[in-house]
């Protein structure tokens, strides 16, 4: 994703019977296995530790989260790999690794000339010799003591974690994965997305017991997925992804396409996009845009055309700093303060809106929003 209490298990047959099996039709499941909107783990638990990292994900879960979110990027030998970015200097202490030093480089992904560290350029194993490390410092000085503990995990590794802690709490954690820059993938040879489904089909959780919400700020790789998915897969659900209205989605620059995000958001939009996908995930002010001031304002059309479209909103980023939230909401200190009423009526205002779930990088404070919230 860009940087922009108490639980019932559902019996696996109900469930299933609340399971989407057509595209478009994401309005008719539940919201969560309590009823409620889906609070998800950004990166885990991104406000109290190194993003992506298996600390992360079982902070999240222990805090209330009923998703995680694993950003999945690809090794040199084909392994998918939980990163932010395949640019990985800003998330991992291979800058230090004297051994590593002649791997720095300079790419063009998407279109944007990035230098650094990339993932294709590193077998699984060389990979594991790296270090998780915070990536906002100067935001979440607090998570900087855990640099340099913890490896950056495979997929394979956080559906086993998944399985475990639903064993350890009895409710079920899903996961909601997404693919990184699949078209630049797909050019190098390492396209993400059947790579994605074989690793989903080895353990029966991922594969039959779990919802997996698949998610891409592009548009041909869904429609890929969905051509492979069909209908034999009930609990997999695929999650357009929406920048900024006047942004492009980047499969659409490579096809010399001027059309934006914004025109996904229409309603004509919203029912092309319910063709391919279950849910949308827009940027959270493309929901409640700010004004002048940066207060939040009033609600734009997205939520009901997406609903009118039988498609479910999961708008992201919700973030417990101040240097996040709202002028209004803000507190007195720093960029840094953490603000967990301020995130919490921040929250509330989009459930408010009709969201059906949301990315939040504090689970914790996403599952009070949730458990206290009261539709007026």
């Amino acid at each position: 994703m860009m940087i922009r209490a108490s639980f019932v298990t559902l019996p696996l047959a109900l469930v299933a019977a609340f399971s989407v099996t057509a595209c478009g039709s994401g309005g008719g499941e539940l919201n969560s296995d309590h009823g409620k909107a889906l609070v998800i783990g950004h990166r885990g638990a991104s406000a109290l530790r190194p993003e992506h990292t298996l600390a992360s994900y079982t902070q999240a879960i222990e805090d209330g989260a009923d998703v995680i979110e694993p950003d999945l990027v690809a090794t040199k030998d084909g392994f998918l790999v939980a990163r932010h970015e395949n640019e990985i200097s800003g998330t991992t202490n291979v800058a230090t690794v004297a051994r590593f030093a002649g791997r720095k480089t300079t790419k063009v992904i998407d279109g944007n000339k990035l230098e650094g560290w990339f993932t294709e350029d590193f077998t699984l194993a060389e990979i594991k010799e790296l270090r998780a490390k915070e990536r906002i410092p100067q935001i979440r000085p607090d998570n900087t003591k855990y640099d340099g503990q913890f490896e950056v995990p495979t997929l394979t590794e956080i559906v086993a974690l998944a399985k475990s802690m639903s064993a350890k709490t009895g409710r079920t954690i899903h996961l909601y994965p997404e693919t990184k820059h699949p078209s630049y993938f797909q050019s190098i040879g390492l396209p993400l997305e059947e790579r994605l489904l074989t690793v989903l089909a080895q353990d029966d959780y991922s594969a039959r017991r779990a919802t997996i919400y698949i998610q891409s700020f592009e548009t041909a790789n869904l429609k890929t997925l969905r051509a492979k998915i069909g209908k034999s897969h009930p609990t997999y659900r695929l999650i357009q992804l929406m920048d900024d209205d006047k942004v492009q989605p980047p499969d659409f620059v490579l096809a010399g396409s001027k059309r934006t995000y914004g025109d996904l958001m229409t309603a004509a939009g919203m029912q092309e996009v319910a063709a391919y996908a279950d849910g949308v995930g827009p940027y959270k002010l493309s929901i409640i845009p700010q004004d002048s001031k940066g207060n939040l304002g009033t609600p734009t059309a997205l939520v009901g055309n997406a609903h009118a479209a039988g498609l479910r909103v999961h708008p992201y980023t919700f973030r417990p700093e101040n240097n996040f939230l709202p002028t209004s909401l803000k507190s007195n200190g720093s960029a840094a303060t953490r603000n967990v009423d301020g995130s919490v009526a921040e929250i509330q205002a989009y459930l408010k809106a009709g969201i059906d779930g949301f990315f939040t990088d504090d689970p914790a404070v996403g599952r009070r929003a949730v458990d206290s919230f009261k539709r007026s």
